[in-house]
Formats: C-alpha cells, structure tokens, sequence
C-alpha cells in the first residue's frame, strides 16, 4: 500500500470516527433531555356544531285587557254572561236600566273572556267599569335576557316553552327589544303562541329555552379546567414541537356530558393529566390516551 493510499485511509477512519463520535454523543444528549422533560397525557379533540341555550324564566301577558266602562249612570238590571265566560265581540255584557235608552247597553268591543263582571242591583256611575274582558288568543311569553347574551338572541329564532302547569309549547321568537331596561339591565323577548281554546291562562309562569344559532365547540371534562398566573380560565393543549400553550375558554353549557366551550382551535391536543406541572411555553414528553 502506498504512502498516499494509507494517509487518505488514515483520514477517512480518523473522519468517520469524529462522525459517529459526534452522532453518538447527540444521541446521548437528545437521551438525558428527553429524560428531563415531564411527561403530560394528551387527548385529541375536534370541534363539532353545538347549539347553545340560553334558559329564562318567563310569563304569560293576554294580547288585550281591557276594563269596560258605562257611558252613562243607572242600575245594573241584567248581565250578558258570567265571569270566567267566553263573549263574543259586540255581545250585551251589562243592561242598565235608565232613561237615556240608547245608551242602556254596555257591549263588549272585542271577543275573549270575562275577568270580572258587576253583578245587577249595583249602581253605575258614568266611567264606571261594568265588566273586565281579556283576549287570549294569541298569547304573549314574556322574558329578559341578559344584556351578556343578547348578541346571540334574534326573532324567528325557535323555542321550547315549559309550563309549570306541566304543558310544553314549542314557537319561535316574535319580539326583541332593542333597549335594555335600566333597572335590571336586561332586554324583553317575546314569543307569540296560538291560544285558540284559551288553554294557556294568562300570568302563568314557565320556563323559555332559546335555541341559538349553531357554533363550532368543544365537550369537554371540568376536571381540566384551570386558571392561569392573570386568573383567566382555561386549559391547557400541545402545540407544535410538543410545547404547552394556555388557551382561555368561554363556559357555553354545563351539561351532564360535560362543558360546551369556545376559545380552541378546532382540532387540538389537551392536556387531560399532569397540567397542574407544566408551564405555558415549556416543552414536554407527550402521550397519547
């Protein structure tokens, strides 16, 4: 072998030594990192179309009350119906016995039913209220939504309506108010129901379930809730090169599946176990569940 053959050999071994040396001791290095790093569970999760709710407790207001009053003064000497009747529009309600004789008859200016009505014997005054007649057909929901969630809050939107009676109703929105009330700081929402048999009583209470517009969101467990060093509520996910990242949250719906939030990319890798160890911004050893 020739003098240059074993130097070039020479060096080649010499190279190829310093290269697996070096390769050998960036494995090592990557080795006791890896060991150093904590080691989070993860699982994945990936957005899907929620409705949210927004629950209210509402009541019901008759379409029309209106208190009947004589035009004239005289003695009641006949009623049309009872009180709690059904009347129809123009219907005699009261009779009164007097002189002026186009005016003896107190009629009902529209259909709907008798709240009260005088009884014959008592005596009017002119202004006096011979009868109290409500319409029920339709039926107005009446409730305040919070000024938090009017944003989501649109007429024609649909809801369900739960009343105490044990009668569920399902209709949609007729009324939204654009002005919130100074008191409560809440706005009025109505839902206008058909009431044909005059079923629905007025002044009954139940419960009004809005139907939002569908959201991109996420289920998740409350048990990887956590607040951050600025008390924002959120979780915790694996970004890119296996780095923790705090994401704040918006609660939508605790339900008993679990939490409906939004504020995380649609798909994401949460942290489910060891988020309580981790810092936003650390690098960690990942797995998956």
């Amino acid at each position: 072998m020739n003098k240059n053959i074993r130097i070039s050999l020479a060096i080649f071994i010499i190279a190829a030594l310093a290269l697996i040396s070096g390769r050998f001791e960036e494995v090592v290095e990557k080795e006791v990192i890896k060991k150093e790093l904590f080691t989070v569970a993860t699982m994945k999760s990936v957005a899907i179309a929620y409705q949210p709710l927004i629950k209210l407790k509402s009541t019901t207001i008759s379409e029309t009350r209106v208190d009947v009053k004589a035009k004239t003064s005289g003695e009641v000497v006949s009623i049309g119906a009872r009180q709690g009747n059904f009347v129809e529009g123009d219907s005699v309600l009261c009779s009164l016995g007097i002189v002026e004789l186009n005016r003896t008859e107190v009629k009902a200016p529209f259909s709907g039913y008798l709240e009260k009505i005088v009884k014959p014997g008592n005596f009017l005054e002119r202004g006096q209220v011979c009868a109290t007649i409500i319409q029920l057909d339709p039926i107005t929901f009446v409730a305040e939504v919070p000024e938090s969630d009017i944003n989501k809050v649109k007429v024609g939107q649909t809801v369900n309506l739960n009343l105490i009676t044990g009668e569920k109703i399902d209709g949609s929105l007729s009324f939204v108010s654009k002005s919130a009330s100074s008191q409560t700081r809440t706005f009025k929402v109505e839902a206008e129901i058909n009431n044909i048999n005059g079923q629905i009583r007025d002044g009954i209470t139940s419960e009004m379930i809005i139907r939002t517009s569908k959201i991109m969101a996420h289920r998740i467990s409350p048990s990887i809730l956590m607040l951050n060093d600025k008390g924002l509520l959120g979780i915790k996910v694996i970004e890119s090169n296996d780095i923790v990242k705090f994401k704040e949250v918006r609660i939508l719906e605790d339900s008993e599946e679990g939490i409906w939030v939004m504020g995380i990319p649609e798909n994401a890798d949460l942290i489910v176990q060891g988020q309580g160890f981790v810092e936003d911004g650390q690098q960690v050893l990942v797995s998956k569940i």
